[in-house]
């Protein structure tokens, strides 16, 4: 199945190291498409913990805590990583 990815989020300039679209197997959940994702960032970095995420426009919550969910072909798993500064 494929999986669109959309990264939004400022000072993360490796985040446009993120594919737009990923293959997965059926029945992936997006915590593994997420260790997909962090596997082809540079020097082993994570995506932050307090990046929101949603699948299909639903809000899942965090990366660091969310309920699980599979994924199925043609969703769309979007990161927002967080924005500091005031």
């Amino acid at each position: 199945m494929n999986v669109r990815v959309v990264f939004s989020g400022r000072n993360y300039h490796w985040g446009s190291s993120l594919p737009e679209q990923i293959a997965l197997s059926d029945s992936t959940t997006v915590d593994e498409a997420i260790r997909v994702l962090e596997s082809g960032l540079p020097d082993g970095q994570r995506l932050p913990g307090s990046c929101l995420l949603a699948v299909s426009g639903v809000h899942l919550g965090t990366i660091a805590r969310h309920p699980s969910r599979e994924l199925q072909d043609g969703d769309e798993l979007l990161l927002i990583a967080p924005v500091a500064g005031g």
